[in-house]
């Protein structure tokens, strides 16, 4: 009895750990590019809170956070955003103010 007990803990333990990698908050790790051409804009997010963003040669670093599971709110350069996210594995997107931008992960 007891040998079946510890395969059905081991199970659980496997689906709970698995299912905490999908949560927004871990999708949203690593780093993202957005832009054609000449214009790229490169935003990358770390496990703590820390944010950076790189656009026209300057990369400003903040600090960010997952509410709810749909808003990112980061402040960069002393500016807090909101904005609402949508987010994969392989994809980011990120509305403010009417204007979205779609992120791949690189």
């Amino acid at each position: 009895m007891k040998p079946k007990f510890a395969i059905v803990i081991v199970a659980c333990l496997a689906l709970f750990v698995s299912a905490c990698g999908t949560s927004p908050q871990s999708l949203i790790v690593g780093k993202w590019e957005a832009g054609e051409g000449g214009v790229k804009v490169t935003a990358e997010f770390t496990k703590g809170d820390k944010a950076k963003l790189t656009m026209f040669g300057q990369t400003p670093e903040g600090t960010y956070k997952v509410n709810g599971g749909d808003e990112l709110e980061w402040t960069l350069n002393g500016k807090t955003t909101k904005c609402k996210m949508k987010v994969t594995a392989t994809e980011l997107e990120v509305t403010s103010e009417g204007k979205t931008i779609k992120y791949k992960k690189v």
